[in-house]
């Protein structure tokens, strides 16, 4: 599964895997997956143990994940945050100004839209619809 950055298609190189976000391990450090339509109290209770989320995406017209990003982002988490699952190139500039570093793709996603149309939209500061009108964004 390819992860996308700003600079393209990489590996995976978290070397631990990640707990639900409703059955988290005693102790940390942890990696956590959090569902689209999850209580993230548990998760912003220990935002200060855990090292990577991976927030879940089933479907690519379904933007909690988006919404989920930026309350982790406010509640001051700063580790890795990874999108997983439904994101398309189209939606690469929206995951990285809510928050995401990273997005996670399966390969059939990754044949049908390949690294230079994700490349395409790794410039996603310059990419919002309020630059283009001449705001200024705050943060």
């Amino acid at each position: 599964m390819p992860i996308v950055t700003d600079t393209g298609f990489g590996p995976d190189d978290l070397n631990h895997g990640f707990a639900p976000s409703d059955d988290l391990p005693a102790n940390g450090p942890l990696a956590i997956d959090v569902a689209s339509d999850a209580d993230l109290t548990p998760v912003l209770a220990r935002l200060d143990e855990t090292s990577a989320i991976r927030v879940a995406f089933p479907s690519f017209a379904d933007g909690r994940g988006f919404t989920i990003a930026r309350q982790l982002r406010q509640a001051g988490y700063t580790g890795r945050l990874r999108a997983q699952g439904h994101v398309i190139a189209d939606q690469y500039a929206m995951a990285r100004r809510a928050g995401f570093d990273e997005v996670e793709i399966d390969d059939a996603l990754a044949a049908r839209q390949p690294e230079d149309q994700w490349r395409a939209r790794a410039d996603w500061k310059a990419h919002d619809y309020q630059s283009r009108l001449g705001r200024r964004r705050a943060g």
